[in-house]
């Protein structure tokens, strides 16, 4: 298990995103704690993967994120916090950091961390800094980012009741699993993609 690292075909090739998955997390107050000091070393965005229905819709957030970043449209402090706010359908930046974001309960963990020059920071960071880092500081058991490891650790009541999507009884009636969790990732593009329109 390592760092995935994606280059955006909508930005330039300077900027990289990168993906790691951490299962059994055992020091999530310390990461929660270094993002609430803005402790520029942890400038990553640390996703709660208990309210993450797929991978599509972690590169759906990140997506729309590099997007604001590069138009100069950001809400957030940075495009780590862009990332963890995107993955609401609503507007509340705070609520978005509760739900989707490290909180001290977290035992799955998605990090995401985009690299870029900016004047601070000509150079980025490495994938292999990037990785090196992550290692020393998540405790916890690297695991590949894959819908099959995500379908064992979601919390299906969380995500229904974050997007709104209690009460459909169509889709309660979808009786296969791997159906009902397609639709439901539609309706979660949908609402992400829909926000703020």
């Amino acid at each position: 298990m390592s760092l995935e690292t994606l280059t955006l075909e909508h930005l330039p090739d300077t900027h990289k995103a990168h993906l790691a998955f951490f299962r059994n997390v055992q020091n999530a107050s310390f990461l929660h704690e270094q993002l609430l000091a803005r402790n520029a070393d942890f400038e990553y965005a640390f996703i709660d993967a208990s309210v993450i229905i797929s991978r599509l819709q972690v590169l759906s957030a990140v997506f729309r994120a590099t997007t604001t970043l590069v138009h100069g449209t950001l809400k957030t402090p940075n495009v780590h916090s862009e990332v963890v706010a995107s993955l609401t359908s609503s507007n509340n930046i705070a609520e978005a950091y509760r739900r989707f974001g490290v909180s001290p309960a977290t035992r799955d963990l998605i990090v995401v961390k985009v690299t870029f020059p900016s004047a601070t920071s000509p150079e980025p960071s490495s994938a292999e800094s990037v990785w090196s880092h992550l290692k020393e500081h998540v405790l916890g058991e690297a695991a590949d980012l894959t819908d099959e490891a995500l379908v064992a650790i979601t919390d299906l009541s969380k995500i229904r009741k974050y997007y709104k999507l209690n009460g459909l009884n169509w889709l309660d009636s979808v009786e296969d699993e791997r159906a009902r969790r397609k639709e439901l990732e539609s309706l979660i593009l949908g609402g992400m993609a829909l926000r703020g329109i």
